[in-house]
């Protein structure tokens, strides 16, 4: 284990051993010296495990996620949008274990009288990944909202409003999960009220996601009206000049035909008379239009 980071800090009532990133060997010598149940290691260090907590004989394990990634990025899985932090705990050790560096872990200075309070701490720090993203997601929204409706949708990209809905959704979901945890924490009476509060946030926090995600909802659906009206518009447009054109055509079809008994063709107001005819066709057609409110 000499080549795992690792943070020890002893502190008057308990101790912490912060392991970051070990691999399989110091996995087992971490359970074989602690007495941790090696599956539970495993699952400490497995990419895409989901928040838990289990009661054991000796000590409890907890996993929770902390967002670590950027909105910006494209991410689209839980493993990309967050990291891990395995928790296995009792009154007179903390261990935690975890693949990425965490500021709040590295510029760690604070002092604790219980492995609780120390506990608490770490994930209330975790619950504060979730803010950034949160006002990163509604600042895209804003934006979004006032390039469609502002007329300048042509610079909306269907990829982005993609991504920020299914970056919303997982994120959620993760919250989700993070509250179902949270809700199986066990405290002593003192850190209860604490608890609460976390759980208050986390509630706060998938409301604001919910809202976030039902706002790129409305926002996918106002992209697709106002594409769908500038396609029925660019129809509309196209059904018009057809309508004047088509039996203008049609005359013009008549009279290019190359039989010799076509009187018209010979008559001195003939010339005059079509366009007359063409003419009247034309506002006859304009004014019809008018009147059914087409134009």
């Amino acid at each position: 284990m000499d080549s795992t980071p690792m943070i020890s800090r002893t502190f008057e009532n308990f101790e912490w051993i912060d392991f970051c990133d070990p691999n399989k060997e110091d996995l087992k010598e971490i359970a074989e010296k602690y007495q941790l149940d090696f599956h539970q290691i495993k699952d400490s260090l497995e990419p895409g495990h989901l928040p838990k907590f289990e009661k054991e004989a000796n000590y409890q394990f907890l996993i929770l996620r902390a967002f670590t990634s950027s909105m910006g990025q494209g991410a689209t899985s839980i493993t990309e949008f967050s990291s891990k932090i395995a928790f296995f705990y009792n009154e007179k050790k903390l261990i935690t274990i975890h693949r990425i560096k965490f500021d709040f872990i590295d510029s760690f200075n604070a002092n604790f009288a219980q492995v609780e309070d120390l506990l608490l701490f770490l994930i209330h720090k975790m619950l504060n990944t979730y803010q950034p993203p949160l006002d990163e997601l509604d600042k895209r929204i804003e934006e979004f909202e006032n390039t469609i409706f502002l007329k300048n949708d042509a610079r909306v990209s269907m990829e982005d409003l993609y991504y920020l809905k299914m970056q919303t959704r997982i994120t959620k979901k993760l919250l989700v999960i993070f509250q179902h945890v949270m809700n199986q924490l066990e405290v002593g009476k003192k850190n209860k009220s604490a608890v609460q509060d976390f759980k208050d946030r986390l509630f706060q926090l998938i409301l604001k996601y919910d809202e976030v995600l039902e706002n790129a909802n409305n926002l996918l659906n106002t992209y697709h009206s106002v594409n769908s009206k500038k396609t029925n518009d660019t129809i509309k447009l196209l059904t018009v000049f057809s309508a004047f054109f088509l039996p203008l055509t049609f005359i013009v079809g008549i009279y290019g035909m190359n039989f010799e008994n076509m009187p018209e063709l010979t008559w001195e107001y003939g010339y005059f008379f079509t366009l007359g005819l063409m003419s009247f066709i034309s506002i006859f057609i304009f004014v019809w239009f008018k009147r059914k409110r087409i134009i």
